[in-house]
This record gives structure tokens, C-alpha cells and sequence, in this order.
């Protein structure tokens, strides 16, 4: 497998790749405001079958919105699109922003995404960067549960982030 960066003629290949996902568990919020604190609690639970998750951007506005990255790394194998990842920087001071992170559905579970990771990683030290946040889906329970293996911590959330009103999560790892 390769990662390298992207060229213009890999946004068609990408923008039909397999964006939707499946999950058995997702992290439900419960807020419990009071006078004096708010308290925020995300808890992981298991769903009773197996539910299907709609990518929350519209995949054919993607190519727009590719235009304005600061980075977008492709994992490629043999002439074939195993996924990608995109960066922003400048979200959050001295932080590289992970807004997409995509593997085809044929090729999932089996480490791009986490080579795609580690090649934003080199990217953000690359830049003088001091952190890497990934933005997911509070749905995404495969994203929270790579982003935790990889030594990620949940470092905010943002309530009606996506198009689609879903919760944003927001891992974060310390790269100095």
C-alpha cells in the first residue's frame, strides 16, 4: 500500500468510494444542566441489530470542497483507491484537523486507515504542527474505536456540527 498526496484526477475515484458505514454501537450524549455546572456524559451502546450510516456531507459536493484543503492524502494499491484522508490546518491554532477520513468498503479492517493516520501524523510534525484532531460522527463507533486504539482523546464535542445535525466528537492526539 501507498500514500501519497492527491492529484486532481483522483477526486472522481474518491467521490465514489463506498462513504457510507455499519454499526452496532454508537456514543449517546446525556446533558444534565443545573444552576451552578453542566454535566456531560457520552456512553457507549450497543444497538439491538446492526444500523446503516449515511456519510453526513453531501459526497457530490466533495470536489468544492477539496479545492480549500490544506492537504488530502490517497491510499492506493496496485492501481486501485483504498481511501483517503483530508487535513485541515489552521481550525485550531498548531492543530492539523481531520475532516474526512474514508476507506473503501472492500479494503476496511485492514490498516489503511490507520496508515493514513499515521501519514497525517509525519504531515502535521512536517508543518510544525502540535496536534491532530479527528472529527467523527458520534454514530462512527468504528472511527471512535480506531481513534482510541491509536492513543486519541476526546477533547470536545459540537452539537448540530454536521449538515445533517448530527454530534460532532472530537479526538485528539498530542504530537510533541
Amino acid at each position: 500500500m501507498e500514500i501519497r498526496h492527491a492529484v486532481s484526477t483522483d477526486i472522481t475515484a474518491l467521490m465514489g468510494m463506498s462513504h457510507n458505514y455499519q454499526t452496532d454501537h454508537v456514543w449517546q450524549m446525556a446533558l444534565s444542566p443545573s444552576p451552578s455546572e453542566t454535566s456531560i456524559t457520552f456512553r457507549e451502546v450497543r444497538l439491538p441489530r446492526l444500523m446503516r450510516v449515511e456519510y453526513p456531507r453531501d459526497p457530490s459536493r466533495l470536489a468544492d470542497e477539496w479545492t480549500n484543503s490544506s492537504e488530502i492524502l490517497v491510499a492506493v494499491a496496485d492501481q486501485t483507491y483504498l481511501g483517503y484522508l483530508i487535513i485541515e490546518s489552521g481550525t485550531a491554532p498548531e492543530t492539523g484537523w481531520v475532516t474526512d477520513l474514508v476507506t473503501d468498503a472492500p479494503y476496511r479492517r485492514k490498516g489503511v486507515a490507520t496508515k493514513l493516520l499515521s501519514t497525517a501524523r509525519r504531515w502535521c510534525r512536517e508543518q510544525g504542527l502540535a496536534r491532530l484532531t479527528l472529527e467523527m460522527q458520534s454514530k462512527n463507533y468504528p472511527s471512535l474505536s480506531l481513534a482510541r486504539k491509536l492513543g486519541f482523546v476526546l477533547s470536545g464535542y459540537h452539537d448540530k456540527y454536521f449538515p445533517d445535525e448530527e454530534i460532532a466528537l472530537f479526538f485528539t492526539l498530542n504530537l510533541r
